[in-house]
């Protein structure tokens, strides 16, 4: 009877192995520091790019998130209606998508999102489309 269980557990945990192999295939590093992000596919660096990040008196929060949502065409409900393109959602309100303010990608300029150029914004987007939220993790640092 104990073999017989430790064969069932040991088929559980094989048929469950390559979903937790996939977690994080996708990594956004961000530092707020060099206003840079790093992204990683499978643990290689694929892309270094300028963002933004918040400027004086917002908050870019720092953490280690899941991506939780994309939204191709967002309009902020807090800004404006401010185009977001290619956001990908990662804490509440806060996402990484794609600015119209390019000139001022490498420096604190934000409400708080992380602010890509919209060609890579749409470059990471589509990674993310692909290999799914669950597969993403953000992680920003000071």
């Amino acid at each position: 009877m104990a073999l017989r269980l430790l064969a069932v557990l040991v088929v559980v945990l094989l048929t469950h192995l390559p979903e937790t192999a996939r977690a994080d295939r996708i990594v956004a590093r961000v530092s707020i520091a060099a206003q840079t992000m790093h992204v990683y596919r499978d643990g290689l660096l694929l892309h270094e790019w300028p963002v933004s990040t918040a400027r004086a008196g917002k908050i870019t929060p720092t953490g280690s998130w899941t991506a939780q949502w994309l939204s191709r065409n967002h309009r902020s409900s807090r800004y404006n209606n401010a185009p977001m393109p290619f956001s990908i959602f990662y804490h509440g309100h806060y996402a990484i998508h794609g600015t119209d303010q390019i000139s001022r990608l490498g420096r604190p300029a934000s409400a708080g999102c992380v602010r890509l150029h919209p060609e890579n914004a749409r470059l990471l987007f589509a990674m993310v489309q692909e290999e799914g939220t669950a597969n993403m993790r953000v992680v920003i640092v000071n």
